[in-house]
């Protein structure tokens, strides 16, 4: 399929081949779910804590009297039916919280986001985005004439001044092929490719 072209005064240039496989497939909503789902589970740290009533600092007196009171009786002020005692069920620091997503799946899963990307006119595909100095007021000025105040701009290669102009504005993120992630793809309201990232991009997922 055809994919429209741009330079970077935003001007049409002659459109670029993509395959089907990569930006013609179905949506799959639950397919895209469970990716997103799986990467935030995956950058979970695991280092929550919380204590037993063996672990929580108290003393092992009783409170009260076992009879005469008119109370429930109670053994120790640790029991997790009282105010700061120990949970029954704690949550352990060595949780394991990741989400296993096979190959395939991840590979069809992008190619899902990519294709409706393309169907939502979300995708732009530029000739090619430099900058002479790292200069965020200059890049600023090229996102004007590309008219986008949102985007995730991906390039084969990783270009410093257009990483260091980039990196003081909230909502635009610079990335190489191999860094896209599902939740950048989907967060942004435009998705930029330059022509040498496509060419990426199909290597690595066609």
């Amino acid at each position: 399929m055809e994919l429209k072209v741009i330079n970077a005064i935003g001007e049409a240039q002659a459109a670029a081949a993509g395959s089907d496989a990569l930006f013609g497939r179905e949506f799959n909503e639950a397919l895209v779910h469970q990716l997103v789902t799986a990467y935030f589970a995956n950058a979970r740290s695991g280092n929550r804590a919380q204590k037993d009533r063996e672990q929580v600092n108290h003393s092992t007196k009783k409170p009260f009297k076992q009879k005469g009171t008119g109370r429930a009786r109670a053994g120790m002020t640790s029991s997790p039916l009282w105010r700061g005692g120990g949970r029954i069920f704690p949550n352990s620091p060595d949780e394991n919280f990741s989400h296993k997503v096979n190959r395939k799946m991840y590979r069809a899963g992008i190619a899902t986001i990519l294709s409706q990307l393309v169907r939502e006119d979300r995708l732009v595909i530029v000739d090619d985005i430099k900058l002479d100095a790292p200069k965020t007021k200059a890049f600023v000025q090229k996102l004007d004439a590309l008219k986008l105040d949102s985007a995730l701009i991906i390039t084969k290669e990783l270009d410093e001044n257009l990483y260091l102009a980039s990196r003081n504005l909230a909502n635009v993120l610079v990335l190489e092929p191999s860094q896209a992630d599902p939740v950048s793809l989907v967060r942004f309201k435009k998705v930029v490719l330059t022509r040498d990232a496509l060419a990426a991009f199909e290597e690595m997922f066609a």
